[in-house]
């Protein structure tokens, strides 16, 4: 008898990695300059295998990548991954920029409305 075996592969996105602090962190720290994980983990104060763990998020999603240089590897931020990010966030602000508009129009023609009753 075979088993059914299924295998689920987990895709990160940027979103994920956005979504935790110390990612966040990691991402502006590398954005200014190449770190090595060592590097990365002296601003924390977790575990350097925690931090690996972070570092291994961020180049899943494609925000970060590791180069070595000599017997070091240096993350490096790939940051073009955010305008996925930038385009949901415009999406949403111009969503709701529309919504607000039309509460406030309602709520002016109310209003104007209600003076007109009191006059």
């Amino acid at each position: 008898m075979q088993s059914n075996t299924c295998i689920l592969e987990i895709r990160r996105d940027v979103f994920q990695a956005i979504a935790d602090p110390t990612r966040r962190q990691i991402i502006e720290m590398v954005a200014r300059q190449p770190l090595n994980v060592n590097a990365i983990a002296e601003n924390f104060d977790v575990s350097r295998q925690a931090v690996s763990l972070h570092v291994k998020i961020l180049t899943e999603c494609g925000l970060i990548v590791i180069k070595k240089q000599g017997r070091e590897r240096y993350c490096e931020a790939r940051l073009e991954q955010l305008q996925e990010v930038t385009t949901w966030v415009d999406h949403c602000r111009q969503f709701w920029a529309t919504q607000f508009k039309s509460l406030d129009n309602y709520l002016q023609k109310m209003q104007t409305g209600k003076n007109q009753t009191n006059e």
